[in-house]
This record gives C-alpha cells, sequence and structure tokens, in this order.
C-alpha cells in the first residue's frame, strides 16, 4: 500500500497536534511536517515531498489562500484540503479557484477526516455536507442582497411604511392607492426578499440599510 505524505498547516498548536494524533493510526498516512503559518509550510515543501496538505485558512505572516495559491503553482500534484470554520464562507471561492481539493470543519470527527483523505487519494473531492448547507445559505444570502436593488420606488415607499409600524390600510390611505395594491406590494416585498412576515421584512430592510429606523 503506497503511502502518503501528509503536512498540517495551522495556527494553534494544539489542534496540529491533537490531528496528527489522529492521522497516527491511519495506514496510509504519514505526517512528515507541521506548520503555523504559510511561509513556514512553503519552506517544508521546499525540502519535503508532500502529497496532501491540511490547510488552515486563517494564519499570520502568509494566510491558507496565499499559500495555496504558491504550492499548487509550484507542486501541482499536491492536494490541499482546507480546515474550514463556520463564519469563513467567505474565503470558499478564493481557495476554489486557488486549486483546494476538499473542505473539512475544524470539528469534524476522525471517520469524516478520514472519509476525506481517502476520496482525495482517490482523486476525488470532498465536501463536508455540513459546510455545504453553509455555502448554499451564503449564496442565499447573496441573492437576497442582490434583489435589494431590484425594489421599486413603490415597493421601497411600502416598506418604509411597513417598518413605521403602518397596517395596510393606513399605507393605502397614505399612498392613495388601493388596500388590494398594498397587500400586492407586500406580497412582492416578501417573496423579493425571502422574508415570512412584516417583522423579517423590517429586520431585512434595517440590516440591509435599505431603511433607516429614525
Amino acid at each position: 500500500m503506497k503511502e502518503y505524505n501528509l503536512i498540517i498547516v495551522d495556527d494553534h498548536k494544539m489542534f496540529r497536534s491533537g490531528l496528527q494524533f489522529l492521522l497516527s493510526n491511519v495506514p496510509n498516512i504519514k505526517v512528515i511536517g507541521e506548520a503555523s503559518n504559510g511561509l513556514e509550510f512553503m519552506e517544508i515543501a521546499k525540502n519535503e515531498h508532500i502529497d496532501i496538505a491540511l490547510m488552515d485558512i486563517n494564519m499570520p505572516k502568509m494566510n491558507g489562500i496565499e499559500a495555496t495559491k504558491l504550492a499548487i503553482e509550484k507542486y501541482p500534484d499536491m492536494k490541499v484540503i482546507v480546515l474550514s470554520m463556520h463564519g469563513e464562507e467567505e474565503y470558499y471561492d478564493q481557495m476554489l479557484d486557488a486549486g483546494v481539493k476538499g473542505f473539512l470543519l475544524k470539528n469534524s470527527d476522525a471517520d469524516e477526516l478520514i472519509a476525506a483523505l481517502e476520496a482525495i487519494i482517490a482523486g476525488k473531492s470532498y465536501f463536508s455536507q455540513e459546510l455545504l448547507v453553509d455555502i448554499l445559505d451564503q449564496k442565499r444570502l447573496q441573492k437576497l442582497r442582490t434583489d435589494v436593488v431590484k425594489l421599486s420606488q413603490r415597493e421601497l415607499e411600502v416598506l418604509k411604511l411597513i417598518c413605521d409600524g403602518y397596517s395596510n390600510a393606513e399605507i393605502a390611505e397614505q399612498l392613495f392607492i388601493s388596500h388590494r395594491t398594498v397587500d400586492r406590494h407586500r406580497a412582492n416585498l416578501l417573496s423579493k426578499t425571502g422574508c415570512k412576515n412584516s417583522t423579517s421584512l423590517v429586520m431585512y430592510a434595517v440590516k440591509n440599510k435599505i431603511i433607516e429606523i429614525d
């Protein structure tokens, strides 16, 4: 059975030690080193053949995005698996562009870590199911932010009055339009923003700075 050289790149010593312990029982994986940042990792790569790198994103001196880009340019056969935390979804596209082969949450258990390594060794990609949900949620929020600019002037007027606490009947009176027209505008607002009710619509409007509450 072929043995694969692996390096752990993360700025937390205890986390690196924990990973090394988990990997000590994986028969075809040999941990050949650790690095606390991208610069240390690149120095090790000059002198060691690395098959797989477990790569943190946020690190001092050189982060995981820069390190991955450099490493894959210099060593195109190297496979990089990102070690991610919730809240780092903004970096996923950059890491994919850099050429990573997998994403794992840092709190993944040993079975998922081994499954990821087996997939990478087999020439496949691996994405944690939990991370996939995060990515889809992030894409959905990006779509909602894009939809903000598509609100018509009348929809913005209705939204402002909703945020001010007016009822549909009061909005109709304020804007000199029918109650049915207000209902239609409100339904359009809920559809475009993905909100379920007036309360979430107000929160959405304030959070995305569409409306400023006095």
